[in-house]
């Protein structure tokens, strides 16, 4: 009998539950994306509130229970998983979490283990990331310029997260940038930012901010149109629409004058739910089946209840036959989030 097994748990036997995870539309699920913490080293303006509330320490899943969930998921036929946060560097012992999920790469059991990370603390981990089977990773990055990085993340380091990116690259590891465009803050510097990353070999994606989550600011007066953006870039770049694909939702063109993939993120201006293969565990164990939804399924009670993997396989079924079409966001000038919990707590 096939076994998954990791250096976090012991091994256990893929039961007859451990089938496929389609969903009512006949979308195969194959990509997890867990938040691991939802605390952060930075706050992002568009993200968080500046004085953040975090979950006690004691309402999160251990890195063993993390395992075991994730474990259950690849049994169930996930084939991507990405780590994410707030940032998931930050949580303690994470590297014995990431090194756990590693062996499923070794097994061929997954075809990518990643994270998204803001990048401050890459020059410590990047090594190991590689030596854990991770081999692509995505760095939020908003801005080039010092002052404004450390404006739109209240007190982050762009020199830390450069040494960073320098270090990943260095271990092997192929980046992604995403950038969130933010109307009258970095729109004018995509440009520079697009040829910084392509001169470095990296992708760069950028994505629309959206409604989650109580914050400071008005979001209307940050909501910039994608179509815009592609628009304002067109009168400088030839942008070839290109099939490549990552698994995720982001749409690529090949810049011409580059020759680099530059990505576009557009939850707003075009809904792209209908070939989503995605849901999102956050690090309490509540499984969110779409990220603009507020329905979501207590794993954690599943998962203490029993050692046998196949009541946690029966509640991850019925979470995945109440997965919605698409999300709702709308952006307005009343501010009112779409859903009420921060980026944060679910990773993106």
């Amino acid at each position: 009998m096939n076994t998954l097994a990791g250096p976090l748990g012991n091994a256990r036997p893929l039961a007859a539950a451990a089938g496929p995870m389609i969903d009512p539309f006949g979308r195969a699920v194959t990509y997890l994306r867990v938040s691991v913490t939802d605390r952060c080293d930075f706050r992002c303006t568009y993200c968080m509130a500046e004085n953040m509330t975090f979950l006690p320490k004691k309402d999160l899943l251990t890195l063993e229970e993390l395992d075991r969930l994730c474990s259950a998921f690849i049994a169930k036929g996930v084939r991507k998983l990405r780590l994410t946060g707030g940032e998931p560097l930050v949580r303690k012992n994470i590297m014995h979490l990431v090194r756990a999920l590693g062996r499923h790469i070794e097994a061929g059991h997954l075809d990518e283990l990643t994270l998204t990370t803001n990048g401050s603390q890459l020059a410590r981990h990047a090594l190991e990331l590689y030596d854990c089977g991770v081999r692509r990773i995505n760095v939020s990055l908003d801005t080039l310029d010092a002052d404004k990085f450390r404006t739109i993340t209240r007190w982050g380091d762009l020199g830390r997260v450069l040494d960073g990116i320098e270090a990943a690259q260095k271990a092997g590891l192929r980046i992604k940038l995403n950038a969130v465009a933010l109307k009258d803050f970095n729109e004018h510097e995509i440009p520079s930012m697009l040829r910084w990353a392509h001169e470095r070999g990296m992708d760069l994606t950028v994505i629309e901010t959206m409604p989650m989550g109580e914050i400071e600011e008005d979001r209307t007066d940050r909501y910039l149109p994608l179509s815009k953006l592609r628009a304002d870039l067109e009168q400088q770049f030839t942008l070839n629409d290109i099939p490549f694909k990552t698994g995720g939702p982001a749409r690529y063109v090949e810049v011409a004058e580059t020759g680099g993939r530059l990505g576009f993120i557009t939850p707003m201006t075009h809904n792209f739910c209908e070939s989503c293969n995605r849901v999102r565990l956050t690090c309490t164990g509540t499984l969110y089946m779409c990220l603009g939804q507020n329905d979501a399924a207590d794993l954690r009670t599943a998962l203490r209840a029993s050692d046998d993997d196949a009541y946690l396989f029966a509640a991850i079924d019925e979470a995945i036959l109440r997965k919605p079409k698409g999300h709702d966001f709308i952006i307005d000038r009343n501010n009112r989030p779409a859903v009420p919990r921060h980026m944060s707590v679910t990773g993106g």
